[in-house]
């Protein structure tokens, strides 16, 4: 690898951005390609293909045009952001973050907030709309909402219907649910971005303790990571 891209490469990894190696076997001959990029100056069916790996986060060969293509996808991290520092997050889901990535907690109650309650993992205590602005939102972000309070929640939503996060998801009740909706409908967001929000949170494995509630969010937050959007519908 030429010290150029190589020395491109380390600043993408350095950045956590999501970068694909193609390399021509035949030749050694080697791009990067930014697959959630808008694909300028790429070959649009090398793009396509690296946008797919990419998003299957898993390497594979590719056949071009002049011959076999080998895809190395370096995926930026999974971040999981949950929005309200509340006994279920504590202690549980941060259980899953060395498998699944990083799991970042926001909370302006800086009583529940704490490091003492967080050890290890990183806190905000900024409003929501700043804190997510701060941290970036991308494809490999998800955010999941649990305080049941709206005036800490919804911005938290809105933030993430704005962005291009992989999954956001949402604590409570069919009609917490349908309250939310309504009030995300005078906001300007249509049946379709509304149906992005995952509500009531997590799969309907009939968790009852707050570790069950953890697994349930976070097999969700996987499944839609790994089959997109549509992945899962609750009944």
């Amino acid at each position: 690898m030429k010290k150029d891209l190589l020395a491109a490469l380390r600043a993408d990894l350095a950045a956590k951005k999501s970068v694909v190696l193609a390399t021509e076997l035949a030749t050694g001959a080697a791009s990067l390609v930014h697959p959630f990029g808008e694909g300028r100056g790429v070959e649009p069916r090398l793009f396509a293909a690296a946008r797919e790996a990419a998003q299957d986060d898993q390497s594979r060969l590719w056949q071009g045009p002049a011959g076999t293509v080998f895809l190395r996808v370096y995926n930026a991290p999974v971040r999981v952001i949950v929005v309200g520092a509340v006994h279920v997050v504590a202690g549980q889901l941060d259980h899953g973050r060395q498998r699944l990535g990083d799991v970042v907690v926001v909370d302006p109650r800086r009583s529940f907030a704490t490091e003492a309650r967080f050890r290890g993992i990183t806190l905000s205590t900024d409003w929501p709309d700043e804190a997510l602005q701060k941290l970036g939102l991308d494809r490999r972000t998800a955010v999941v909402t649990m305080t049941h309070d709206p005036k800490i929640d919804d911005p938290a939503l809105v933030a993430a219907l704005r962005s291009e996060v992989f999954y956001i998801g949402a604590l409570g009740s069919k009609k917490t649910q349908a309250a939310r909706r309504e009030r995300l409908g005078t906001l300007g967001f249509d049946e379709a971005a509304q149906a992005r929000v995952h509500g009531p949170v997590g799969l309907p494995i009939g968790a009852v303790s707050t570790a069950e509630i953890a697994v349930s969010i976070l097999s969700e937050v996987v499944a839609c990571l790994r089959g997109g959007q549509a992945a899962l519908r609750k009944p």
